[in-house]
């Protein structure tokens, strides 16, 4: 059964607290996406296996630790889970990233795919989906349908504030699927936009309107 994990690190709460506010400028709010997602990052991987490895240190040989298994992929759905990959990847450079275009239908509020590039050997790696928000699900749980088509076997999902109709969805729909959250928020509003929330993640990360 896959875990369901809500951030309580003080770091990631404090920069949190940072992207939420209105006046926080676009360059300040991208920084502070990417560095949420590195320390969301280091907690999510904390369960990667480990192998040993003989080594030398200029003192002596030793047995020391490498990640084992599996390689590791960052999945960014486009656009706002762009702002997320720029962190992931100061904590795992190795990893490549693969990229999936939804956009939500402002009528059905239903995720419409428009583009998707991964790696051709997706289904030998673990896959970390990136989105700043889990609002309805929609576009998550469609993202993850995707990469399951692809062959990705094991996979995770991060975003940085979620709502709790967005998680409820998740774990129906996808219930082998890890999630880590940032931030649980109270709801959803008639919009489909999480309260309090931070408003569109996109548009603040790429300064658009």
């Amino acid at each position: 059964m896959a875990k369901t994990v809500v951030m309580d690190h003080p770091l990631i709460q404090h920069k949190i607290g940072i992207i939420r506010r209105k006046d926080t400028s676009s360059k300040e709010f991208r920084e502070m996406i990417s560095e949420v997602a590195m320390l969301m990052c280091y907690e999510a991987t904390r369960e990667l296996p480990l192998e040993p490895v003989e080594i030398e240190t200029p003192i002596s040989k030793m047995t020391a630790c490498q990640l084992a298994g599996k390689k590791m992929a960052v999945v960014p759905i486009l656009r706002a889970g762009l702002g997320m990959v720029e962190g992931m990847l100061a904590m795992i450079p190795a990893a490549k990233v693969g990229h999936i275009g939804l956009y939500r239908d402002p009528e059905t509020l239903d995720p419409v795919e428009y583009y998707c590039k991964l790696p051709s050997d997706i289904a030998s790696r673990e896959v970390f989906v990136t989105d700043p928000m889990l609002a309805t699900g929609g576009s998550a749980t469609a993202a993850i349908t995707m990469l399951k088509q692809k062959g990705a076997k094991k996979i995770h999902f991060m975003c940085i504030i979620a709502a709790p109709e967005g998680v409820k969805r998740m774990q129906e729909e996808h219930p082998d699927v890890d999630l880590f959250i940032g931030a649980l928020d109270e709801r959803l509003n008639g919009h489909g936009y999480i309260v309090p929330g931070l408003g569109d993640a996109g548009d603040r990360i790429f300064g658009t309107k």
